[in-house]
């Protein structure tokens, strides 16, 4: 969408780095992979097709050697196929797009994909989500159903998406009450996201970041291009 070039073009720039790290050279190909499984329920084709368009877009405007798929991983069989698997370990950029918070974690936390999304994140890939995406790689996350373990990528955090007026006055009210003890709280604005760049992570996009420390009832706000610690 309009406002969203911000925050996607310092992620391909970030997706960059990552590919020159692991493949030692700043000219190779930078391996895309979009991963719609949180739209598994609605339209994870149009989810995907919006990726991959995107990216597509952002990388040509910057001249990056992108190659950008989708890797359709919607259901258990799907999110077991060994020729996903090996899609998502090659990749030097995932990206989750958004829908329903609770298909990520229960379909790729233990599958043959979820275990490739791990060795490629080890091995220096970038990994990156948008909405229930994001909430995925946290430590924890909650789902019409509840609460429920994220992937837990970024440990001991949640991650609030959509991070709008009410929201953040019903968050600071009832922190302690979302989820369990000892988690510090992400939030993000529209068109907004954060990068981790070694310790520290950098927010680029729109909009603000806001870290609730764990216990911290007022936050932490971070404007577009500055920096923080977790």
């Amino acid at each position: 969408m309009p406002g969203d070039e911000p925050f996607l073009d310092a992620l391909l720039e970030a997706a960059r780095r990552a590919a020159a790290g692991r493949h030692g050279d700043v000219s190779e190909l930078i391996r895309v992979v979009v991963i719609p499984t949180a739209a598994a329920r609605g339209r994870p084709d149009l989810a995907g097709s919006n990726g991959v368009e995107a990216l597509r877009h952002r990388g040509g405007a910057a001249g990056l050697p992108l190659w950008v798929d989708v890797a359709d991983i919607v259901d258990e069989a799907s999110a077991d196929d060994p020729a996903l698997a090996e899609q998502v370990a090659a990749a030097d950029l995932v990206y989750l797009p958004g829908g329903d918070p609770d298909l990520i974690p229960s379909l790729m936390r233990e599958s043959a994909t979820g275990r490739a999304l791990r060795d490629a994140h080890a091995a220096g890939a970038l990994l990156a989500g948008a909405s229930a995406g994001a909430m995925a790689l946290a430590d924890w996350t909650w789902t019409t159903g509840g609460g429920v373990r994220g992937l837990g990528f970024v440990p001991g955090i949640a991650v609030f998406p959509h991070y709008d007026e009410s929201r953040r006055r019903s968050w600071q009210e009832n922190l302690e009450t979302i989820a369990p003890a000892g988690l510090g709280y992400l939030g993000l604005d529209e068109q907004t996201g954060v990068i981790s760049e070694r310790d520290e992570w950098v927010v680029a996009g729109a909009g603000s970041a806001y870290w609730f420390s764990p216990g911290m009832a007022d936050p932490l706000i971070v404007a577009s291009g500055d920096r923080f610690r977790l």
